[in-house]
């Protein structure tokens, strides 16, 4: 790896990727577990094979920084009101039809221009102390195409008392989740739908592996937020939300939030109309009859359907306007009416 203190301008070897014969070699990032023979790429196309060895190009190529309410990630249990420096590279190993960042990780494997800054993990945990973040997300596009760069941010993050935040598809192996584990704190996972032939029509990936991926974040001790994009005519049919919302009820548990988001037309999607808000409603109604304690929805601010309750005494315990908001929590998740704990992150950062 390069040095930490240093830009990295130059490729560095995938850190999970085993050889196989005729110099191709298997990688082992994300869940497509691409054979990559020499001269070519991965799926997502910032992995190359040279000479044998497969070479990660998206280490601090950094091609988009923001400073975001943590509320926008959407991470709503997780320092209310905090900021989040995020930061992502190009690449992504999905080809979603509504992609809204699509420029961004579609350019490696459309062969897209793209303005790329490099930044040495020292200098990403500097600036983000210097805008005053809490956290640095890992963003944008799925952060797992940049994992190396993302493990060595973290530790430096972690050892300067800041969060580390993956905000995913849900694609990485059950080998990269155990290295993740390491430096992330919480991560919200787009769980698009629960219907394979979804995933891979329209995304060009398979449902198991991400059920997979969320269920090992979820062993690993990392708090889990979920989002699912409600798309009309796609994936809102009342059998598909109640599978989807019983799932996560019996898998990760009651208290895991969801989020209900509003599709926009983008991408090669164009030709399905925005979600109604009586589609969102009806989504919302379906998890809280699933028995989640959190659902949210997004995208649709004049719902007010942001504001986190006590699912004891139904205190509001978090109010959100916009990206604002305002905790009455304790440092311990404590509710201010009935000392219910509400489970997140609350506190300083760190599980």
């Amino acid at each position: 790896m390069p040095t930490l203190d240093r830009p990295a301008t130059t490729a560095v070897p995938t850190l999970l990727a085993s050889p196989e014969a005729d110099g191709a070699v298997r990688c082992a990032t994300c869940a497509h577990r691409c054979l990559v023979r020499e001269g070519r790429r991965g799926i997502c196309g910032v992995r190359v094979n040279r000479d044998g060895t497969l070479w990660c190009e998206a280490y601090g190529e950094v091609a988009a920084v923001g400073i975001d309410p943590i509320e926008k990630k959407p991470l709503f249990h997780v320092d209310p009101g905090s900021l989040a420096y995020s930061i992502a590279t190009p690449g992504c190993p999905f080809h979603c039809t509504f992609c809204q960042n699509w420029e961004l990780a579609m350019a490696p494997r459309l062969g897209l221009p793209i303005a790329r800054r490099p930044m040495s993990p020292v200098r990403v945990v500097a600036e983000a102390r210097r805008a005053g973040a809490g956290s640095i997300a890992y963003t944008y596009v799925e952060p797992t195409v940049f994992l190396e760069y993302s493990l060595d941010v973290g530790r430096l993050a972690r050892e300067a008392g800041m969060r580390n935040l993956f905000v995913t598809d849900g694609y990485a192996t059950p080998e990269a989740v155990e290295r993740l584990a390491e430096v992330i704190d919480a991560a919200n996972v787009d769980l698009k739908s629960f219907d394979d032939a979804f995933y891979r029509r329209q995304c060009g990936a398979r449902l198991a592996h991400v059920l997979e991926a969320i269920e090992a974040y979820h062993a690993a001790g990392v708090w889990l937020e979920l989002t699912t994009l409600v798309i009309p005519g796609l994936n809102d049919s009342d059998d598909e939300l109640r599978a989807l919302t019983s799932w996560i009820v019996r898998t990760i548990g009651p208290g895991t939030p969801w989020h209900v988001s509003r599709f926009h037309p983008a991408y090669r999607l164009t030709d399905v109309p925005p979600t109604t808000p009586a589609t969102l409603l009806r989504a919302a109604a379906i998890g809280h009859e699933a028995g989640l304690e959190h659902v949210y929805v997004g995208n649709a601010p004049e719902l007010r359907l942001e504001d986190t309750r006590c699912p004891a005494c139904d205190l509001v315990v978090v109010e959100r306007t916009g990206y604002h908001a305002r905790s009455r929590l304790g440092p311990d998740g404590r509710c201010p009416g009935c000392g219910a704990v509400i489970p997140g992150r609350w506190g300083s950062p760190g599980r």
